[in-house]
């Protein structure tokens, strides 16, 4: 009888089709659970172990960003806006959890390199680990969030709070979509980090970050370009969701978050594909 390794041995030469790598990856995924749970918490206790605060950075950092974006706007730039603190919070909270999460998604297989070339294993699990070790973190941001709506911004708690996780899940599934092929792309060209670093500037300030969408798009008016790339940014119904939800005491914009998370499980789904297409050779180039 032929043993299983044998079989897959006879079919390495077919090109498997999408739905049968789709399969693949998730249950290679779900089957090695337990491996990138070990992951996620390696990646929390490195990044822990490597500052004297350790992870309480995540609590500081985004209140100390807030402080300089309050400065600058709200104070060079002479723009009033009440509770100006809560309202670039709720947006600068969910933007450093997607631009880091990214971040490290690119580097999570080519940071491997020496296991990856010793032991066989499913390399898909090294970009879900490091996304998923980024809910950990945006975590860890809500307890400022709270601090500030409970000691300063009070009346701005509503129930439209429990909402949410909701609209993380949405930004949780884009990101992981995003994060596969940047993560397969950098093992071929490591310039991925550079050029993803700096479209992410570009992303955050056509976005309703540092602005509310009516001030965002009195500007976007003056050129079809830019009014384009606002429209098509994902981060526009997710920093609005999150905004309506902290700051507003709305609810989150449902068509958009709709939109943004079926094409995000779209994404996912031919990013698993392409990863799982890729993988095969990770271990030759690197």
């Amino acid at each position: 009888m032929r043993t299983t390794q044998e079989i897959r041995t006879s079919f390495r030469g077919v090109r498997r089709g999408p739905l049968e790598l789709i399969r693949e990856a998730f249950e290679e995924i779900w089957s090695r659970r337990r491996l990138a749970r070990y992951l996620v918490q390696a990646d929390l206790v490195k990044k822990g172990s490597n500052t004297v605060l350790g992870n309480v950075w995540w609590v500081l950092d985004p209140l100390l960003q807030m402080v300089v974006y309050v400065v600058f706007v709200q104070i060079i730039t002479s723009r009033n806006l009440p509770a100006y603190p809560l309202f670039i919070f709720a947006a600068i909270l969910p933007w450093k959890w997607f631009a880091s999460s990214v971040g490290d998604a690119i580097t999570s297989v080519t940071s491997q390199e020496r296991i990856i070339k010793q032991v066989q294993f499913p390399k898909v699990v090294l970009p879900v680990a490091s996304v998923s070790s980024g809910i950990v973190n945006f975590a860890f941001g809500l307890i400022p969030l709270a601090g500030l709506m409970l000691l300063f911004f009070a009346n701005y708690i509503t129930w439209w709070l429990v909402l949410i996780p909701v609209i993380a899940f949405v930004q949780f599934v884009f990101t992981l979509a995003v994060s596969m092929y940047l993560s397969a792309i950098n093992v071929y060209f490591r310039d991925v980090g550079n050029v993803v670093r700096n479209t992410l500037r570009l992303v955050f300030y056509l976005s309703p970050s540092l602005y509310s969408v009516e001030q965002v798009k009195a500007f976007t008016e003056k050129s079809r370009f830019v009014d384009l790339v606002f429209t098509l940014n994902p981060f526009t119904p997710l920093l609005e969701s999150y905004r309506n939800v902290i700051y507003y005491g709305q609810p989150p914009e449902w068509t958009g978050l709709g939109i943004l998370l079926l094409v995000s499980f779209v994404l996912l789904l031919a990013g698993l594909v392409f990863f799982k297409r890729s993988e095969p050779s990770f271990a030759k180039v690197l």
